[in-house]
């Protein structure tokens, strides 16, 4: 029985380069009789959460991985005319363990390895290598471009040093099938590599687009990246158009010559099994005095702030012991102590903090801790809409600092609680309707007034997101743009996909 496993994908979080979304493309691998699928995003595990849900939901197994970056030499080498390169390297987490020697190498590669991308290099990789399983990567990989360089010696010699880092049955060389006759003179030496090294063979994709009609998107897609339009001669492209989430008939049609390494992709989907708890919160804990319990000393600050906010009032006293007791009963105590803290330090050191937004405003136990400034009980706002007991959700308490001095508190925090208790969350733009017509209008090449013209007959509507679907079929002047007008249907086809 034919089977096979895509272990090198890339989704809509391998920004401005794949055009996999997530939901979409799960879907399709279940439409193809998939049991398994690996994310590999560029650098990055962005999408790693979003895809591991969306796979637990249609059955399928996710693998994580990431396409890491490679330094030319130590990865805090950053000399434009030695560094300004990278290697690809392909990384799937084993087990947990693995998982998170992944996560700590993508963030070491961000936080201390970025120059022009975020890397990493082997010496990183041998010091985090267990739990991981590695593949040599696409032809921008390190060993397929000293093939492609006539140093033969030196990519065995790399083979063989990686070999040795990841251990037995954790290092597979890569083979692919895109139709590009530098990949084929590549696939002809590794497969001399491995005969004589003994490091087996790989089969994969390097899927950056679903289906193979979404090729012309994805050109686009890297058009808007670097600023180009499709006309251009010199801009960046993929070469044909087999980048695609192929079918396991496709991917045995390609590689018939070589089953071993079809059978090794389900060997190493087998081999992947990290599983991610949801639900638990790590928090840190906030440290009180002695002889007092986190609760008493969170109890007497909001009392203290209550006398200072409202004098004396035996009503509103009782919300303050209804809102503590459902903080303490839900486990959120320690949490509120680091949110008052920060904002203590913050107003001792003159740094400036806005007066509290969102449903946290509902709340008298932040109100007086002078953790908001808004008066709940003055504009009637209700406490169930930030936290309630029947719907158990981590509270959000939206803070804003001055930004000349914002960085004073998050070192403040990260020197109180620890580095490894501090993150920094990042916020992903998406391309709404309008916007990814004039983005691929400008990529296209189209008049800037035609596009505009386009653009600007999708509705904006302030209560739900109109997709350029939704307004093809609401507004009779674009359905007929659409129909009677093939650069406006091939503009708004192309929007819809990248939308």
């Amino acid at each position: 029985m034919k089977d096979f496993v895509h272990l090198h994908l890339h989704t809509e979080y391998s920004l401005l380069d794949g055009a996999c979304r997530i939901g979409p493309l799960v879907k399709k691998a279940k439409e193809l009789n998939m049991h398994s699928l690996a994310i590999t995003d560029h650098g990055s595990m962005f999408g790693v959460i979003d895809f591991y849900k969306a796979c637990k939901k249609e059955g399928i197994k996710p693998i994580l991985g990431c396409e890491v970056y490679t330094a030319v030499r130590s990865y805090k080498d950053k000399d434009p005319r030695y560094d300004a390169d990278q290697g690809h390297l392909i990384l799937l987490a084993k087990n947990n363990t693995g998982y998170k020697n992944l996560m700590r190498l993508v963030s070491i590669g961000f936080t201390e390895g970025f120059y022009y991308k975020p890397r990493i290099d082997y010496k990183l990789l041998e010091e985090y290598h267990e739990g991981l399983i590695c593949l040599s990567a696409c032809i921008g990989g390190d060993i397929p471009q000293k093939l492609l360089n006539g140093d033969y010696e030196g990519a065995k010699a790399l083979a063989l040093k990686l070999s040795r880092i990841m251990g037995p049955d954790n290092f597979y060389l890569e083979l692919q099938y895109n139709n590009i006759a530098e990949q084929k003179e590549v696939n002809s030496q590794l497969v001399k590599l491995s005969e004589e090294t003994g490091i087996p063979l790989i089969a994969t994709n390097d899927i950056h687009y679903i289906n193979r009609d979404d090729a012309k998107a994805q050109e686009i897609l890297i058009c808007i990246q670097t600023g180009k339009t499709i006309e251009d001669p010199d801009r960046l492209k993929f070469e044909t158009d087999e980048f695609y989430l192929k079918s396991i008939d496709e991917m045995w049609e390609h590689f018939k010559a070589f089953p071993e390494a079809l059978r090794n992709t389900v060997r190493v989907a087998e081999a992947c099994n990290v599983e991610i708890e949801f639900g638990h919160l790590h928090l840190p804990k906030y440290e009180v005095p002695e002889g007092i319990t986190a609760f008493d000393y969170l109890r007497a600050q909001c009392i203290k702030g209550f006398h200072q906010r409202y004098k004396s009032n035996p009503a509103l006293l009782e919300r303050v012991e209804y809102e503590l007791s459902v903080i303490e009963q839900m486990g959120y105590v320690d949490y509120f102590l680091i949110v008052w803290d920060f904002i203590k330090f913050s107003r001792d050191n003159g740094i400036m903090v806005g007066p509290g937004r969102g449903s946290a405003a509902g709340s008298i136990v932040a109100y007086c801790l002078g953790i908001t400034n808004v008066d709940p009980i003055k504009y009637n706002l209700i406490f169930e809409r930030f936290l309630n007991p029947e719907r158990i959700s981590m509270p959000d308490i939206d803070i804003d600092f001055c930004y000349e001095r914002r960085q004073e508190v998050i070192n403040y925090v990260v020197r109180k609680y620890g580095e490894d208790r501090v993150a920094q969350i990042i916020t992903f733009g998406t391309m709404a309707a309008r916007g990814a017509v004039r983005d691929v209008g400008r990529a296209l090449g189209i008049p800037y007034n035609e596009v505009d013209r386009v653009a600007k007959l999708i509705p904006m509507m302030p209560t739900k997101h109109i997709s350029i679907e939704d307004a093809i079929n609401m507004i009779p002047d674009l359905k007929t743009l659409y129909n009677s007008e093939p650069r406006i249907r091939e503009l708004l086809d192309t929007a819809r996909i990248l939308e």
